[in-house]
């Protein structure tokens, strides 16, 4: 005879369980550019991810989970009528930013953004030529990340994708528009992570590090 444990009961707003459940933390946020997230697999079973939050703060925010979507599936995400579509990405090397005009004052812009490590983040760039085609954004001058606290990052520049996103809507959205009430949210949220992982350290319940950070601006 098997005996099966009871479920943990999961919040049905943020999908998290009750336990950890994020939605205390939600700052509704005004915006008129459009986010996409498109969100590799293993990010969404990241419990320290940061879309969760992003993702109930902001009233345009749509997330796609996968690593390689169908070129056809991918541009209906992509691109939206009467918006201009830009990836929010540095201009690597291995993946060089097309030619593009900066985005002009009013541009009514839908932001993509890759949430995943920088090793899968360029994978899944490098896998799908209509993201290499999309006009990039890159951040001006990225603030410090509140994120080492739990996941480590192997580049200085490296933060969350909820940082990198409201930094780049810094850029895009009308003088004068405010995220900081969110990214003092995220702040608390790094904090009860922090807190939660040591209890459970000290408790033998956590083995290591988490591996892979988000990178600057595109994670």
């Amino acid at each position: 005879m098997t005996s099966s444990l009871p479920r943990r009961p999961i919040c049905p707003r943020c999908l998290r369980p009750a336990a950890t459940c994020l939605c205390d933390l939600v700052v509704a946020l005004p915006h008129d550019t459009e986010v996409l997230v498109l969100q590799h697999p293993q990010e969404q079973r990241q419990a320290k991810n940061s879309v969760g939050l992003l993702r109930l703060s902001l009233q345009r925010c749509e997330v796609a989970v996968g690593e390689s979507f169908e070129p056809a599936a991918l541009q209906a995400l992509l691109h939206r009528p009467g918006r201009v579509s830009r990836l929010l990405y540095p201009d690597v090397p291995s993946a060089p930013a097309p030619v593009a005009a900066p985005p002009a004052a009013g541009e009514a812009t839908r932001l993509v953004v890759i949430d995943a490590t920088w090793r899968k983040s360029l994978k899944m760039l490098l896998l799908h030529p209509a993201l290499q085609a999309l006009p990039r954004l890159a951040l001006q001058a990225p603030e410090p990340t509140r994120y080492r606290a739990i996941r480590a990052a192997r580049r200085d520049d490296q933060v969350s994708t909820l940082e990198a996103t409201v930094q780049a809507l810094r850029q895009l959205e009308a003088p004068g528009w405010d995220g900081a009430p969110l990214l003092q949210a995220f702040g608390r949220f790094v904090g009860r992570e922090a807190a939660r992982h040591q209890r459970g350290a000290a408790a033998g319940e956590f083995g290591g590090e988490v591996g892979g950070a988000p990178q600057a601006g595109q994670s």
